[in-house]
């Protein structure tokens, strides 16, 4: 089995949906991340920073996952990065009400010694020069880099970001980043002009329409399960890309075939994190449940055919 790192932030959200709306709960891209690769027994390390105020309760849930927290640094007299946002009916769009860097504004990642030599490394979207400090402390180049990144970075650090690109073998966007990124309105040009970047494998996430991956002339796509109730889409794309690296870390097995039972899997524990507010579904989510889930998502596309 691989050693996972993962990179991003351990944060607070305030969120409100047309189900309801949440004071501070436990959020960030790490965390989602963190807590879908758990569901793998993978040995993972999260590197982040919080503040002071960052409750011990959140640190021993993540602890209790089986997840290395030695990597998440304590600014005792800071206040942890904060994000409130509104979504819309549609569950599609929101809008960011209030942003605070806090003690991310000089988040230096620092790997643990003990995990430098890991396998598989998810970088969490964070600026491109923060993901590239994280490359460069690793002993070996790793077996798979994956990262995740958005719109923000593409607006403000994009020199920085295709510096990043160039060194990593998967990406994860959304259909409108890779357009943004790219330039390309169609998703299978945008996603060769990606690959002519750097990454082997691209993978671009549609929300509720599901997921594409492609790798060279090949295109593997996964559906997203029909749920009747979508309470909040924090984080099913960081659950989503969790569900990826930790499929991936405990299989250590990077082909184009491999991966689409990654996207799969990463798939389907974003089906149960929108159905609650923030972290809770996932905090107690069974193994038992995730199996009886991928029988669904099987049950969805298997089907005979008799070609004529």
């Amino acid at each position: 089995m691989s050693k996972l790192v993962i990179v991003g932030t351990v944060a607070f959200d305030a969120i409100e949906t047309p189900f309801g709306k949440t004071d501070k709960i436990l959020g960030g891209a790490a965390t989602f991340i963190g807590l879908a690769a758990s569901q793998f027994n993978v040995d993972a390390s999260v590197v982040s920073i919080v503040g002071g105020d960052f409750p011990q309760e959140y640190l021993d849930l993540l602890s209790n996952k089986n997840i290395d927290i030695s990597g998440i640094e304590i600014v005792k007299e800071g206040k942890t990065f904060y994000w409130k946002g509104k979504y819309h009916n549609d569950m599609n769009s929101r809008d960011t009400l209030v942003t605070e860097l806090n003690v991310l504004e000089h988040f230096n990642p620092v790997v643990p010694s003990e995990y430098r030599d890991a396998e598989v490394v998810m970088l969490g979207n964070l600026h491109p020069m923060v993901q590239m400090s994280v490359l460069d402390q690793m002993e070996n180049k790793p077996k798979l880099v994956i990262l995740d990144t958005m719109n923000f970075w593409m607006d403000c650090a994009l020199e920085d970001l295709h510096k990043v690109i160039k060194r990593i073998d998967v990406i994860t966007i959304n259909d409108e980043e890779a357009r943004q990124l790219t330039g390309e309105y169609s998703l299978v040009v945008a996603a060769k002009k990606i690959h002519e970047m750097g990454p082997k494998y691209v993978v671009i996430k549609k929300g509720e329409h599901g997921a594409l991956l492609f790798h060279d002339d090949h295109v593997f796509y996964a559906p997203a399960l029909p749920l009747k109730e979508v309470f909040d889409p924090t984080g099913a794309g960081d659950t989503f890309a969790g569900g990826f690296a930790g499929y991936i870390a405990k299989t250590g097995d990077v082909s184009f075939e491999n991966m689409k039972n990654a996207v799969i899997y990463g798939s389907a524990l974003a089906s149960f994190c929108v159905e609650k507010f923030g972290t809770q579904r996932m905090e107690d989510l069974s193994s038992r449940e995730v199996h009886e889930r991928l029988q669904q998502f099987k049950s969805l596309t298997q089907f005979d055919i008799e070609l004529t």
